[in-house]
């Protein structure tokens, strides 16, 4: 019979978690950035171990989106090396029409150093904020309004989504989750292609993904089918979108139809 008790258990796996993730973390870097430069606002978003919330930066007044990841307590590994990799990928990413990386820190800790280290149990991830919020929500107040998006506004919004595809395409990396709410607006228009946490790097002898990631009504046949696919499931989801700025609903998206009937109306191309 053991003698731990759950909360000496519970440390146990903790401790095995933040040993894991230091192990795992190397050559991501972070500043000696601390939550204290912030002043945190507002929650916008909420995951299962992550926080989203609207921040100002103290020292500019800066609205930013800082990101809290509570990374020790994901116990599952695979979980944490996908939160690593976005990080990384958002640090290798420079674009435009892409939602800028401002910082990476852990809460709590010493500044400049890798993410080599695990005594905080929060990873903080500082983002660009996009003040007019996401195209789902522009959609949505142009179906409420009854008002089509003018011809010169669907190429413009949708030029920049392209532009930022075919950057991220250049350095082999899949988005895999493009849809009208991971792409934000900025108070002058500008369009930015976000939310990177399903967005996939293929190596130059890597041809094919093959993983049911994305949101059903923006995913391409051969996703559906469980096939192999390649960047242009991308290309799909952002012909999807296209539409969508122009008929102000999805190619297939119809009232009653359960996800079944969704999958064999794309796999048809209905």
């Amino acid at each position: 019979m053991s003698n731990t008790s759950p909360s000496q258990t519970q440390s146990t796996s903790r401790a095995d978690a933040a040993a894991e993730f230091k192990e795992s973390s190397a050559g991501v870097l972070v500043s000696g950035g601390t939550l204290a430069q912030y002043d945190v606002l507002k929650a916008i978003g909420k995951g299962k171990f992550s926080v989203v919330y609207r921040a100002s930066r103290k020292s500019d007044g800066r609205l930013v989106a800082v990101k809290k990841v509570a990374i020790v307590d994901i116990m599952d590994k695979k979980t944490r090396d996908k939160t690593l990799k976005e990080v990384k990928l958002l640090q290798s990413l420079e674009h435009p029409n892409v939602v800028a990386y401002l910082d990476a820190f852990l809460d709590g800790e010493e500044s400049g150093e890798e993410l080599s280290r695990s005594g905080s149990s929060d990873l903080i991830i500082v983002l660009e904020w996009a003040e007019a919020g996401d195209l789902k929500r522009q959609l949505r107040k142009a179906i409420q309004k009854r008002a089509r998006f003018e011809e010169r506004i669907i190429w413009r919004y949708f030029s920049q989504i392209a532009d930022a595809i075919g950057y991220m395409h250049s350095k082999r990396i899949m988005h895999r989750d493009l849809k009208p709410a991971n792409i934000f607006l900025m108070a002058d228009g500008t369009i930015k292609v976000g939310d990177l946490g399903l967005s996939r790097s293929l190596s130059e002898n890597t041809l094919q993904a093959h993983s049911k990631v994305g949101t059903p009504l923006y995913m391409s046949p051969e996703v559906l089918r469980g096939n192999g696919y390649d960047f242009k499931s991308d290309v799909w989801s952002l012909g999807c979108i296209l539409y969508e700025l122009a008929a102000l609903k999805s190619p297939f998206k119809e009232e009653g139809l359960n996800l079944y009937g969704l999958f064999q109306k794309i796999n048809k191309g209905k």
